[in-house]
């Protein structure tokens, strides 16, 4: 079944209309190109290791005197409400085919949500392979640091910006190497796009530096 739109919503939250969001794809509300599929967080292990176990794990870290910072507890407490129907949803219908759907609200964190973060991702990377780089070899670099390095960049963000920058330069110096440029040139321009990995599929604190540029 296609998704199909008009404006009803709930929660008190009043929305435009969401009609010229598939009209500028060149079809109309009732010809979505795919068919939702609604998830079910709630039914996910690490969405039960979290609930059962979270407000007992601040409780105890604030015991020891260790208080856990207010971002990650807003990132944390963000997804067990991300994707369940009991926090509010929109109402999907569409006046054609009289079809109806709920979708629910989404956390949109940045930091520890699995569905959001990878949405923003696949939309990232569809952005740049579309529109941002050209049809030529992208090359991607990866910086990791040191364990002791680790636990300074999860609350120093002026480091983060340092090594950020030293790692972009060291790239940039050896693609002007290896094209031949000398350092002297100031008018050639290397470009390239970043991000942080916070943390590794094991959870553990991991930051890591991605950059991508042309090859």
């Amino acid at each position: 079944m296609a998704l199909c739109l008009s404006a009803v919503f709930y929660k008190e939250r009043q929305y435009a209309d969401e009609e010229p969001l598939f009209a500028n794809q060149g079809f109309g509300i009732c010809e979505a190109p795919f068919e939702y599929q609604p998830r079910h967080p709630e039914e996910s292990i690490l969405y039960r290791a979290v609930a059962e176990n979270l407000e007992s794990f601040l409780a105890r870290q604030q015991e020891r005197g260790r208080v856990v910072p207010r971002f990650v507890k807003k990132g944390l407490r963000a997804f067990l409400d991300c994707g369940v129907l009991a926090h509010g949803f929109v109402r999907v219908h569409c006046d054609a085919c009289g079809k109806d759907r709920v979708v629910p609200y989404s956390c949109k964190s940045r930091s520890f949500c699995p569905s959001c973060g990878g949405r923003r991702m696949g939309d990232t990377a569809a952005h740049l392979v579309d529109h941002a780089f050209p049809e030529v070899p992208v090359r991607q670099w990866v910086l990791s640091v040191p364990f002791p390095l680790r636990y300074c960049l999860a609350y120093d963000s002026s480091l983060v910006r340092d090594v950020a920058q030293i790692f972009v330069r060291t790239i940039f110096s050896s693609i002007r190497r290896r094209a031949g440029i000398p350092a002297s040139n100031r008018k050639a321009r290397c470009g390239a796009v970043g991000s942080i990995q916070r943390f590794s599929d094991a959870l553990n604190l991991d930051p890591r530096f991605h950059i991508m540029s042309l090859d």
